[in-house]
């Protein structure tokens, strides 16, 4: 009798991690939403361990913890278990994820939703909590489609449904629907596998054995298949169900099992076969075992059932299925994060699933492998399906850069490592790369074929786009005159630039202050928050000019609260004219001692008393703020005495009085020739205010 084992059997990923999660989480406050999978023994299993099954969350205490099976669930159960303090445990399976979210951003973009699969199957009711439960159910090709008619579609499929039906129903909506139809092939790759293989030996074997939960749908599937090409198809939930006198008669036979079947339930079914005790059935069987035994004939990639023997310092000794002789396991190759030889000792005669990695020179397997091809095999979808990626760049050639991801080889062409041309590749070397999947080879050598420019260039045009939205929403929103708050970002030396709703406006030099200054510094300081004035808007060249000093008041304002007439003021001399003098009373504010204001004593010009750069003190004698006018005198300040030194020199006899005055005035005369000349002590006005001083 020829026995063939279907490549593709057991559990998938999905179900795997359920399963895992499940027998890991034991009784106390741990549920789990309806059967884990649909197998009697592996439920059974987890029940022992005390972990609760329950059909609905109304049945889950606040405050547990709840497992989401690989099926999925509505996207309202999320919100309800948040409300109830349940902790989820998500093991939806990722390719059951990806149908969710097209469903919802395909629902809420305005289509109407399609799914094709069993109106009963706990995916698809899920499917429904993604669309407020407004999907179209088709089942089977007979159905009534005309409803769709007018409908713009999005069309989604149960991961475990049959491709073949799958096909069929979309030709008949794409040939009735007048609107849109966006079709999501959402099969499950494995799926799809497994029923092409079933397909093809199904054709080619007198009888197939179907092992799986009777209430399984994907393995349901597989007997449909199997059934329309052989007459001789048995379903069994596990090896008690089988009746080897059934099989006898036949030459070759085939053994396929569901997504949802362990691994341990064919191995089991052939180990029946094998301890048949017809002495025909022991010779036929006799063969098959001698070449399960023979390690030449696993094949790369295979998973096989081996139980452990024995455990050593330098790890397991294991017998494969139907294989009395022992295979070394490398401790190595173990999942485990640190191997002890006791913590498998307990373990001896216990089930161990493993990979074939090599086959030359000698047998290798590894447990570890499991894991990472486990989620390579769900990173590959991921990455299929466009999600970013990041690996090390170990090496570079002439075409671009290499590295490596689990058993794949990466490959980033030089034109797609980022905009622009890369000149040198070894600087990439060691360096962190952001990828996504331009191509994905499977076959043959695995290769990811990959681009960080897209991201790259995604990531620029994110920014220019929110950039651009930016400054329109900002020159929306600003006119000239308004004030606004600015903190200060940084100083130049024509001005400051500050950021007004995070964009930036110069304050120019200018615009700080009215009495100038020599820095920007003197009036604004890094990092403070300061209020200003919109001067001016340019939109085209995305420019705004503002100012500072236009909210502060000038010194001319405040004048008439500082000053009053009869005020002596100390300032110096800034400019003179033929006149009379400008004296800065303070920063903006000048006031004028008119020639006549200076001395007491005629002089011909202010400059013959006054230079640039003295500092006086005078008297303010006026003021007018409205016409910013401020009317200074020295002379005011003078000592009394000489302004009447003229009238003391006045006699009571009328003759002499004329010679007096002319005497006193030729002195005066002398005086200030002499002082114009700076040939006596005091040679400004300053001096001689200090000399009245101190005469008095």
């Amino acid at each position: 009798m020829k026995i063939v084992l279907a490549k593709n059997s057991g559990f998938c990923v999905g179900v795997k991690n359920a399963v895992d999660t499940a027998r890991s989480m034991s009784g106390g406050n741990n549920y789990v939403l309806g059967e884990i999978i649909h197998n009697a023994d592996v439920v059974s299993d987890i029940k022992k361990n005390g972990l609760k099954v329950v059909e609905s969350l109304s049945e889950i205490p606040d405050g547990a913890r709840v497992i989401f099976r690989s099926h999925g669930v509505p996207e309202s159960f999320y919100g309800i278990c948040k409300e109830k303090n349940i902790e989820v445990i998500d093991c939806t399976c990722r390719f059951v994820q990806r149908t969710q979210k097209i469903v919802k951003e395909q629902f809420l973009s305005g289509k109407h939703i399609v799914i094709i699969g069993e109106k009963t199957h706990p995916e698809v009711e899920g499917l429904l909590g993604w669309c407020n439960g407004t999907a179209t159910i088709i089942g089977s090709e007979n159905d009534d489609l005309n409803e769709l008619r007018q409908k713009n579609l999005c069309v989604v499929c149960q991961t475990t449904f049959s491709l073949e039906k799958f096909e069929k129903i979309i030709k008949n909506i794409k040939k009735v629907c007048e609107k849109t139809v966006d079709v999501f092939k959402t099969i499950c790759y494995t799926t799809i596998e497994r029923q092409e293989e079933v397909e093809k030996l199904s054709k080619s074997l007198e009888a197939i054995l179907v092992i799986g939960g009777l209430n399984s749908s994907n393995t349901g599937k597989l007997y449909e298949i199997a059934a329309r090409n052989c007459k001789n198809v048995f379903r069994l939930a596990n090896a008690g169900d089988l009746d080897y006198s059934k099989l006898k008669n036949f030459k070759s036979v085939g053994i396929v099992s569901g997504a949802s079947t362990p691994n341990a339930q064919p191995r089991e079914v052939l180990l029946k076969m094998a301890e048949n005790t017809e002495v025909k059935a022991v010779n036929e069987m006799d063969d098959v075992l001698a070449k399960i035994d023979n390690e030449s004939k696993f094949k790369k990639g295979q998973l096989v059932q081996a139980t452990i023997s024995q455990a050593t310092e330098e790890g397991l000794q294991i017998l494969l299925p139907f294989s009395k002789k022992e295979v070394a396991l490398s401790k190595d190759e173990l999942d485990c994060e640190v191997y002890n030889a006791a913590d498998y000792a307990g373990k001896i005669g216990d089930s161990i699933e493993l990979l074939v990695v090599e086959l030359k020179p000698n047998l290798k397997l590894s447990q570890k492998m499991i894991k990472i091809l486990a989620q390579e095999e769900v990173l590959s979808a991921e990455i299929s399906d466009g999600k970013e990626f990041t690996v090390t760049c170990t090496g570079f050639n002439k075409g671009g850069l290499t590295a490596q991801l689990g058993t794949y080889s990466v490959f980033v062409p030089a034109k797609e490592i980022r905009p622009g041309f890369v000149k040198d590749l070894e600087k990439y070397v060691g360096k962190n790369l952001r990828l996504r999947a331009i191509e994905i080879k499977k076959s043959g050598r695995k290769e990811i074929i990959a681009s960080q420019r897209v991201i790259l260039q995604e990531e620029r045009d994110a920014r220019d786009a929110a950039k651009a939205a930016k400054e329109d929403s900002f020159f929306d929103s600003i006119a000239v005159n308004d004030i606004v708050e600015g903190k200060v970002e940084r100083v130049t030396g024509f001005g400051a630039f500050v950021s007004v709703n995070g964009f930036d406006c110069l304050a120019h030099i200018s615009d700080l202050s009215w009495t100038g200054v020599s820095a920007v510094t003197d009036v604004l300081e890094i990092g403070k928050v300061y209020q200003f004035v919109v001067l001016k808007i340019d939109r085209e060249n995305k420019k705004v000019s503002i100012g500072y000093k236009q909210l502060q008041p000038r010194p001319w304002d405040l004048v008439g609260d500082k000053y009053n007439v009869g005020d002596v003021i100390h300032g110096k001399v800034v400019r003179i004219v033929p006149f009379g003098a400008f004296i800065e009373v303070e920063k903006g504010v000048d006031g004028l001692v008119h020639v006549s204001q200076i001395s007491h004593t005629r002089i011909e010009t202010p400059a013959t008393c006054l230079n640039v750069g003295d500092e006086v003190d005078a008297q303010i004698i006026a003021i007018d703020t409205d016409a910013r006018k401020m009317n200074l005198s020295i002379k005011a300040l003078l000592p009394e005495e000489e302004r009447h030194s003229s009238r003391q020199n006045k006699s009571e006899d009328g003759e002499e009085a004329p010679q007096k005055r002319r005497s006193h005035r030729k002195v005066e005369d002398d005086e200030i020739s002499n002082w114009s000349e700076g040939s006596i002590a005091g040679t400004s006005i300053a001096d001689l205010l200090a000399n009245a001083k101190n005469k008095k």
